[in-house]
């Protein structure tokens, strides 16, 4: 941010350098005004919203002027020229650069000036302003976003094995509803880490466009696949529906059938052994190994005559089964990124 905000004003002035004090243009102030909005958070993003602004700058600085040389009028002008100039501000495809149209307009109307000439400095001027503004981003340290989706990547993996290895120490003795609750509480909270790290892909993706930092350091670290977001999507998903499961369990307990005494010691080995898989603090195919084992004698139980397959235990079995193949799939990419 602080590199960023530098090197906007950095742009400001080499705009007001090259309009105001060397070219000693006429309106030069757009050259900096346009120079210092255009150093955005990426180089694609300066582009884009270099081509945005000036779009809506002609159009603003146009109707504005006609307005003004028809009505000679300043406040009937601008009350011809605003309102147009705010609706074109509002269209979805100009995004946030939408507001230079009514701001274009004003300075026109301001200033007076509605003559061929002072139109064509102004116009001038903008592109001036932008293209300093997306030569700064581009070419001094253009940005690139990979610090955030690194980080939740570590967080992620961290964060889940932590709320399973919870929830298996607390399934052996008799969870109370608060606890499950928390659990599942922590378990949104996953996924709502899944959708943080979506977001920073985007924004990492985009940091890589046009950004000729890319094509100078081939050193520089490369956006990670995608596939990795997409398996701990669903794994966090059937993590946050176990622990609904469970909170369901303590809820209900004194309305329903109890479960075969021995699935609090078999679930908690399960948790407990999805927790290594998560943290990767083990070999991934001893602690895969205790998973599938802890889960075939969940299903076994279920088969097992002798007990009631209520809907808990059921969905107990289902989810655990769902998480061991999400396991199974994330199991190999933590051994290598992990």
């Amino acid at each position: 941010m602080a590199v960023q905000s530098l090197k906007a004003a950095g742009a400001a002035l080499i705009a007001w350098a090259v309009a105001g004090w060397w070219w000693d243009a006429p309106m030069a102030l757009m050259a900096p005004w346009t120079a210092l909005f255009l150093v955005q958070g990426t180089v694609y993003r300066s582009l884009l919203s270099g081509v945005q602004q000036f779009a809506v700058v002609i159009v603003g600085t146009l109707i504005a002027a006609g307005a003004g040389a028809l009505l000679d009028n300043t406040m009937a002008a601008m009350a011809v020229a605003l309102p147009l100039t705010v609706l074109l501000g509002n269209y979805a495809r100009f995004g946030t650069q939408g507001v230079y149209a009514p701001t274009a307009a004003l300075f026109v109307l301001a200033y007076g000036q509605y003559s061929g000439v002072d139109i064509g400095h102004r116009l001038l001027e903008t592109l001036l302003g932008a293209v300093i503004g997306i030569g700064v981003n581009a070419l001094v340290l253009p940005p690139v976003h990979l610090r955030n989706v690194q980080h939740l990547r570590g967080r992620l993996p961290q964060d889940c094995a932590e709320l399973l290895r919870d929830a298996a120490d607390g399934v052996r003795e008799t969870y109370d509803k608060s606890q499950a609750d928390g659990w599942y509480s922590r378990a949104q909270s996953l996924t709502d880490l899944v959708t943080d790290l979506r977001t920073a892909r985007r924004w990492s993706n985009e940091s890589y466009r046009f950004n000729p930092l890319v094509r100078v350091r081939r050193s520089l670290p490369q956006v990670p696949s995608a596939d990795w977001d997409f398996a701990w999507d669903r794994l966090t998903e059937h993590v946050r529906i176990t622990m609904r499961t469970l909170s369901e369990d303590a809820q209900d307990r004194n309305e329903r059938p109890a479960l075969p005494v021995d699935v609090p010691e078999i679930l908690s080995s399960f948790l407990a052994a999805a927790g290594s898989v998560c943290a990767s603090d083990e070999s991934s195919s001893s602690a895969l190994g205790s998973a599938r084992e802890a889960h075939n004698r969940l299903a076994s139980l279920l088969k097992d005559t002798r007990y009631e397959p209520t809907p808990v235990f059921a969905g107990i079995v289902a989810e655990t089964h769902r998480l061991l193949h999400d396991l199974e799939t994330v199991a190999g990419p933590l051994e290598t990124t992990g």
